[in-house]
Parts: structure tokens; C-alpha cells; sequence
């Protein structure tokens, strides 16, 4: 319990400050950790109603709100829609591409763009969601967008982040935007074959500390190239890179709207991708 102390510490944080971070698009932003208390401490948990909320839950000013456990460790359920309650309480629809069967579950069996920095080896504090049902996916009484798109990856601020060539990518990265978006954020297109096609992918490094020299849109990525640095621009004190893929819909030329970060996360433009079916396996 004491060795994953920080994953939780940080999970927690992310939820109790989301409120002063700076607003977001929804869709993308997102954070899931286990609440566990005595019975004592939840009847001690109050909406603003005066209502007492059940364990398992926190309060959303007059509502009750359900915290999830890890994706990973929460009961298989069955999907009926991609969608979800938004805080406005709208029910958002949405295009999301599931994990494919064939890909493993666990998120330990991939590479990623920095060294683990949870202990034990882990890489992820907060995983892909939108494929869940509504109440397993990612909320809090101060967050101001629902669900989670992509993957939060803790480690030490000015940990070097590095271009991670995705399954089967063909040739290198193009730079297609370096600048604020979450935080300081690079974004690049990468190419991968899929079923004999080949398929663009919008790749999100957010979050940074500093983009790395010469890094700029045009710029062309290598396997192994310097993108960054970790930070917790856009996220104060939560020190990580938040990692997300998007795959290109079909006949959109992605490098038209490469001045355009929030355009490139448009659902007309790009699809909401669980980073595990591209991320390469460890060996």
C-alpha cells in the first residue's frame, strides 16, 4: 500500500484541483482513483442539499457524483451507447474506437514515451474511458469535462519525452502543432497500417514543461527524437504527459488544419482512440 502511495496521491490531486485548471474541451480530460473509507466517513460526505452521499461517491454541489475504480479492475460491462451525462447534465453522443479484443487489457504490457515513474513499473495513473458506461467514466466535483480520452503518465518534471513510433507506423512523425492547447502541447501525425490501409493518427503530448528545440509544426520526428520535456503546464503541481490518439476520419487531409489544434481534435476531423491498439508491446 505504502510503494503506491504517489499514483494515488496523484490521482487524488488531479480531483481536488481540477477547478483552477484552465477550461478544456471535453472529451479529453479526465481522471478515475478508488475511494475507499469507512462507512463513518462517507455518511460524513454531504451534497450541498444537506443530503448525505453514499460511499463510493463524492458530492457535485447539489448531486451525488460515482468515483470509479481503475478501468482495469471495474466489472466488464455492456456498452449500449458511446456517450455520457456531461456536468450540464446533456447527454453527450460521441465516435470513440473501442480497444480491439486482440490487444491486451493491461496497460504494463506497452511502451510509452518515458519511463515508468510509478513504482512496480507502472506507467498509467489514469486510463482510456470513453468506451465505458456513463457511470464509469471519469468526473469529479471540480472537473469541468467528463471522461477520458487519452493516458496520464506520471514522472519527475523535465523528464525527457520522446517520440514513440506507434504499431506498424510507416515512415516518421510530422509535427503538425507545438504550443498551448493542454498546457504546452505537441501534437504530430503518424501513419500506421491497418488491415492492408493506411491510417493517420493525431498523437497528443500535453502538459509539458518546455517543447524541445527545433520541434515546430513541419518539423519531422525519428524514432527516439527529443519532443519534450514532462511538466504541469495547464495542470499545476500534477506533474505528467497526458498521451493521446486520434485516429484521421477517411478523405481528411489532416495537414490542412495544422494550425489549428482544437480543429484537429474536431469528432469531424478525428476519432477519439483507445492508445492501445496502436501503442507498441513490450518485448
Amino acid at each position: 500500500m505504502v510503494r503506491l502511495a504517489p499514483a494515488l496521491a496523484f490521482a487524488f490531486a488531479i480531483w481536488t484541483i481540477g477547478a483552477a485548471a484552465p477550461p478544456l474541451p471535453p472529451l479529453h480530460v479526465g481522471v478515475s482513483f478508488a475511494v475507499t473509507d469507512s462507512p463513518t466517513d462517507a455518511a460524513m460526505r454531504t451534497s450541498s442539499a444537506g443530503a448525505p452521499c453514499p460511499a463510493g461517491t463524492l458530492p457535485d454541489n447539489d448531486v451525488c457524483v460515482h468515483l470509479p475504480t481503475d478501468p482495469d479492475e471495474a466489472p466488464e460491462a455492456p456498452v449500449a451507447a458511446n456517450a455520457h451525462h456531461e456536468r450540464s447534465g446533456r447527454w453527450s453522443v460521441y465516435d470513440q474506437i473501442p480497444r480491439r479484443p486482440d490487444r491486451p487489457a493491461d496497460y504494463d504490457a506497452y511502451k510509452y514515451p518515458i519511463a515508468p515513474g510509478i513504482p512496480g513499473g507502472h506507467s498509467v495513473v489514469s486510463g482510456y474511458d470513453l468506451d465505458r458506461p456513463d457511470p464509469l467514466q471519469r468526473r469529479g466535483p471540480t472537473l469541468r469535462a467528463v471522461g477520458h480520452g487519452g493516458l496520464d503518465l506520471p514522472q519527475a518534471k523535465g523528464t525527457p519525452v520522446v517520440l514513440l513510433p506507434l504499431e506498424h507506423q510507416q515512415g516518421d512523425a510530422d509535427v503538425l502543432y507545438a504550443g498551448p492547447y493542454f498546457g504546452t502541447t505537441v501534437m504530430t501525425r503518424q501513419t500506421v497500417r491497418e488491415g492492408g490501409k493506411l491510417h493517420d493518427y493525431v498523437v497528443i503530448f500535453g502538459h509539458l514543461d518546455a517543447i524541445a528545440p527545433g520541434v515546430e509544426q513541419g518539423h519531422v520526428l525519428k524514432d527516439g527524437d527529443l519532443v519534450g520535456y514532462v511538466g504541469d503546464s495547464g495542470s499545476p503541481e500534477l506533474v505528467h504527459l497526458h498521451y493521446e490518439t486520434r485516429r484521421v476520419r477517411e478523405g481528411v487531409d489532416v495537414m490542412k488544419h495544422s494550425v489549428e489544434p482544437a480543429r484537429l481534435l474536431d469528432n469531424s476531423v478525428s476519432i477519439a482512440c483507445d492508445p492501445r491498439n496502436v501503442l507498441p508491446l513490450r518485448q
